[in-house]
């Protein structure tokens, strides 16, 4: 851990730095399975749900932006790399070879709602161990989590 001035405990500051980058490998991938979907999406429907994608991808990028600026206030470093995120990544891998638009919708909607509830187990964990920030951080998260879905 970096010094710092922030009075959180040393400790707690570890165990929200650990909090932080599980998820930001999460985000990370996330925006990769938002994009990988917009590049891909076919169908009737393609040009709507082409742009809602790209929406989607913009909210996201800032769900990784977030935890890792806040981790690095905390002292801690930001494990934000594609290679970190590709080991660290609890989310399901995306499949390579979808093209449907509405299987990509219901692919990416399985990987939000993965990530979300992954984000309300955050809240609670940093509020257990006692940094109501850090909680703060994955209780914005959450909260438009659930409205992109």
């Amino acid at each position: 851990m970096q010094h710092t001035d922030n009075t959180l405990s040393e400790n707690i500051r570890a165990k929200s730095v650990e909090l932080l980058n599980r998820r930001l490998a999460a985000a990370i991938d996330l925006h990769g399975q938002v994009k990988q979907a917009h590049w891909n999406v076919r169908g009737p429907g393609f040009i709507a749900v082409h742009e809602l994608f790209d929406k989607v991808a913009d909210t996201v990028e800032d769900y990784s932006d977030t935890p890792a600026e806040r981790s690095a206030a905390l002292g801690g470093t930001a494990q934000g790399t594609v290679q970190v995120a590709s080991e660290r990544s609890f989310l399901v891998p995306y499949g390579l070879g979808i093209a449907d638009e509405k299987e990509h919708i219901f692919t990416l909607s399985a990987s939000l709602a993965a990530f979300g509830e992954s984000a309300r187990q955050a809240i609670d964990e940093a509020a257990a161990h006692g940094d109501a920030d850090t909680a703060d951080v994955f209780t914005e998260i959450s909260l438009g989590i659930d409205h992109q879905l």
